[in-house]
């Protein structure tokens, strides 16, 4: 890295994982270079936010899956709350489906996991200073993908039926009428293509829609 990109001051990262042994290991590596300061590691979807706001993070390094909720969704909070903060996706799941979502939510950088640790810190380097960061792999697989066709609402029941919850257990979770809640999952299985909702979900979560 040349001189004219090294930042003034550190970049300040949040790292939101929900292995601690991966989280840990991530931290202590990215602790090495000095140009990159790690200020918060986050374990569930619902401490990314206030986290970031606390330690004024400059980029926050999110998984998708996390328990309580999804990188995609505290993406999108972020923006929100704290626009001067860049996301970087980081996954095991490179699924087109999820890149395409996680740029709806404003993320400005996705990488697999499988990436070498240098990778991720060049990556952190270069969201930070405005700049965007996409697996190519995964972008010439998104060209090709077919785009999500579901609702938010959608997306929200379908997830919610991954489990086998019942149509009832849905409407009690959710404070949904049956009604809503059939009407909501039929329109989601004909647009999957699908036969019932624990097939919806599935091709859902294939896709990266969920």
């Amino acid at each position: 890295m040349s001189a004219a990109d090294t930042p003034s001051s550190p970049v300040r990262v949040l790292l939101a994982e929900d292995q601690g042994m991966m989280r840990d290991a991530m931290a202590l590596l990215l602790g090495l270079e000095e140009d990159l300061e790690v200020v918060a590691l986050v374990a569930d979807g619902p401490g990314i936010v206030p986290a970031a706001v606390e330690h004024r993070a400059d980029v926050a390094v999110l998984d998708i899956e996390l328990p309580g909720g999804s990188g995609l969704e505290a993406a999108a909070e972020l923006r929100e709350r704290l626009p001067s903060c860049r996301v970087l996706i980081v996954t095991t799941f490179g699924r087109p489906g999820y890149l395409r979502r996680a740029m709806e939510a404003g993320a400005a950088g996705f990488l697999c996991k499988d990436g070498p640790v240098e990778e991720l810190a060049a990556a952190i380097r270069r969201v930070a200073a405005g700049g965007t960061v996409v697996d190519p792999g995964l972008a010439a697989a998104a060209l090709g993908s077919e785009p999500d066709p579901l609702t938010a609402r959608e997306r929200q029941l379908l997830a919610a039926a991954r489990d086998g919850s019942t149509v009832a257990d849905i409407s009690a979770r959710l404070h949904l009428s049956e009604s809503t809640v059939r009407n909501y999952l039929s329109s989601a299985i004909g647009k999957t293509g699908t036969r019932n909702r624990t097939e919806a979900a599935r091709v859902a979560y294939e896709k990266g829609w969920l």
